[in-house]
């Protein structure tokens, strides 16, 4: 039962026989926030990684077909979700090294402009 049940069915004045500590012991304060912390940042990072896991298992079972891949002279037939999951992370991998050529511009800046 929690503590909201627990005070709003507590009696309004404690009875004669019941000391005061066991009345103030049901009434606590609950804690206006939990404060977040780098653990509870990872477990959702990992909740999040595994559920887009699961969605890429799915998608590559269910897109098993084969198709002709063609670029420049090679030439050979992979699984469609294989295919996409290729172009995917050559995607991000062009992506990553852009921003990291970006913020390795910026901090040059920076550091010129510190001097």
């Amino acid at each position: 039962m929690s503590v909201l049940h627990r005070t709003r069915n507590a009696p309004k004045t404690p009875a004669a026989d019941t000391p005061s500590s066991a009345v103030d012991g049901l009434v606590t304060p609950l804690p206006t926030r939990v404060p977040r912390t780098r653990i509870s940042g990872a477990w959702l990072g990992i909740c999040v990684t595994v559920i887009s896991f699961v969605v890429l298992i799915v998608f590559m079972l269910q897109n098993t077909g084969s198709v002709a891949i063609n670029f420049l002279w090679l030439n050979g037939s992979v699984p469609l979700a294989l295919a996409l999951f290729i172009a995917g992370v050559a995607a991000a991998v062009l992506a990553t090294s852009i921003g990291a050529a970006r913020m390795t511009q910026l901090r040059r800046l920076v550091r010129r402009d510190k001097d």
